[in-house]
């Protein structure tokens, strides 16, 4: 799964902050909340997050509603996994002491180590 462009991105976290199926003008209106967005340029992301296998688009008379073909945390995940590839050759001790070198909290580190462990148990 490929990285979303930004703007497509933000498109899928609205989706995946409303309840499914979500209608255009759902999405529209928290779009615009943030920054304005022409009807037809969010129909067009739209189209192209269905294109790449993110949506499903229903229609319903004339009107269309989209539901998400992969969750918020599986997209999250391969993301994850393609950062630490690309920037540490997939080497997680790497990772885990250039996170460490960045100035994390010492709670956020602890709250990372509960979070392995219960993940590994």
């Amino acid at each position: 799964m490929k990285k979303l462009p930004d703007a497509e991105l933000e498109v899928m976290q609205i989706i995946w902050s409303c309840q499914s199926p979500v209608q255009r003008f759902e999405i529209e209106e928290k779009m615009n909340q943030k920054r304005n967005i022409a009807q037809t340029t969010l129909l067009t992301m739209l189209t192209r997050l269905a294109d790449k296998g993110f949506l499903k688009i229903e229609k319903n008379g004339r009107s269309s509603q989209y539901i998400p073909l992969i969750s918020e945390h599986e997209y999250n995940s391969m993301q994850s996994r393609n950062f630490i590839n690309q920037l540490f050759k997939g080497n997680m001790r790497s990772f885990a002491t250039a996170l460490c070198d960045s100035g994390i909290s010492k709670e956020d580190l602890e709250e990372l180590k509960e979070m392995l462990e219960k993940n590994l148990l």
